[in-house]
């Protein structure tokens, strides 16, 4: 599983992004929902966890404000079916 950072529209390297997700994982024991904190922390503005494609991404911004914890989103799915068609027999 891949481990994604984006900071203001930019992917962040792997390498950076492992580190930057360590850091997050931790602060997050110690300040359980804080996600002002750790991107204060981080000389952010906002850091929003969300699912993208069934991956764990951290989405920053050095000036998108920080929206209160809640579950992280998942991308919008793509138009067509929402659920299969039950085969007739």
């Amino acid at each position: 599983m891949s481990l994604r950072v984006v900071v203001d529209g930019a992917a962040m390297a792997e390498e950076p992004a492992r580190a930057f997700w360590a850091r997050f994982s931790t602060w997050m024991e110690e300040h359980r929902g804080d996600l002002g904190g750790f991107a204060r922390a981080e000389g952010l503005a906002s850091v929003h966890p969300q699912m993208h494609a069934g991956e764990p991404v951290l989405v920053a911004s050095r000036t998108n404000q920080q929206a209160a914890y809640a579950s992280a989103p998942s991308a919008p799915k793509k138009p067509g079916r929402e659920t299969p068609r039950k085969r007739r027999r």
